[in-house]
């Protein structure tokens, strides 16, 4: 079974004190996948609403890949699925990209709170939401 799909939320929660940061911990202590938007986006908020510093930002970031057993980059094909996401179930963009990633490294769940809990993509993944 591939690991999940882990979004950005999950992230930010693992490195704030919040009642989901225990949750979002020991999503972090399994095996996942991350997309480098998830990493694109933990870094806008990291530093923007965080007020963590780029020197901390980078060694969040580099602790977290340590952890991933895989970062997927985003590439054409990629996009042009979000797309058709974007098209057939009405989803934003950014969410369409972050399910197309997931779908394209085989995963069978994405794990995020951005999305409706429940929601699976045809022969794709599932979307659950680790702090319901």
């Amino acid at each position: 079974m591939t690991p999940p799909l882990v979004d950005t939320n999950v992230l930010i929660y693992a490195f704030i004190d919040d009642p989901r940061s225990l949750l979002a911990q020991e999503c972090l202590a399994k095996p996942f996948i991350l997309s480098t938007q998830a990493l694109n986006e933990f870094s806008n908020v990291a530093l923007r609403k965080l007020g963590m510093t780029a020197a901390e930002v980078r060694s969040a970031i580099r602790d977290i890949c340590l952890l991933a057993e895989e970062v997927l980059s985003l590439d054409p094909d990629t996009h042009g699925l979000a797309l058709d996401l974007v098209e057939r179930y009405r989803l934003s963009f950014y969410d369409s990209l972050m399910l197309a990633a997931a779908c394209r490294a085989g995963c069978d769940i994405l794990l995020t709170e951005d999305m409706q809990h429940g929601l699976t993509i045809d022969h794709g993944p599932q979307v659950v939401n680790p702090f319901v």
